[in-house]
């Protein structure tokens, strides 16, 4: 698979989607599950985005997040895949690779691309009959148990000028 060299830095929101190595249904276990929802969590804590929406699904993730001035997409990505694949290597005693190489991206360009977007990781688990309703869904922001960070778009402007919340 070719990797996909991203020269621009673009501010915004971004929809990003990673796959686990050979599509590997790794997040079915709850507890490989719940690694990858803390890191999520504490990189969001940490600074390098503002998370807005996501889930996770048994073999990918997807969310919504808004990358810090000072971090670029690629580094919260490298934050989330490396630090949760670092874990689930500690806490299974595994040296089996975790993730695909890279994951792809959409810059989110308005108001309704990202209500579009948002629909689609609330619906990933119903889709995939994991779960009857969104909120239902244990790993995913719908189920209501996790503050996410507030997302707007000033009308007729671009999601890179939209201010990070």
């Amino acid at each position: 698979m070719a990797h996909i060299v991203r020269r621009v830095r673009q501010a915004g929101t971004y929809f990003v989607t990673s796959r686990t190595w050979q599509s590997r249904a790794l997040f079915q276990r709850p507890a490989t599950a719940q690694i990858l929802l803390e890191q999520l969590l504490d990189c969001r804590g940490r600074g390098f985005y503002n998370l807005h929406e996501f889930v996770i699904m048994p073999d990918h993730f997807h969310a919504l997040l808004t990358p810090a001035a000072e971090t670029t997409l690629e580094k919260a990505m490298q934050m989330i895949k490396g630090g949760s694949a670092h874990r689930i290597h500690q806490e299974s005693d595994g040296k089996f690779p975790v993730w695909q190489s890279g994951f792809h991206d959409r810059w989110i360009r308005d108001q309704q691309e990202y209500e579009a977007r948002a629909a689609y990781i609330r619906e990933n688990p119903v889709t995939a009959r994991l779960a009857g309703k969104p909120e239902d869904y244990a790993f995913s922001s719908a189920c209501g148990r996790f503050a996410m960070d507030a997302r707007s778009f000033r009308a007729g402007t671009s999601g890179a000028e939209a201010p990070m919340s």
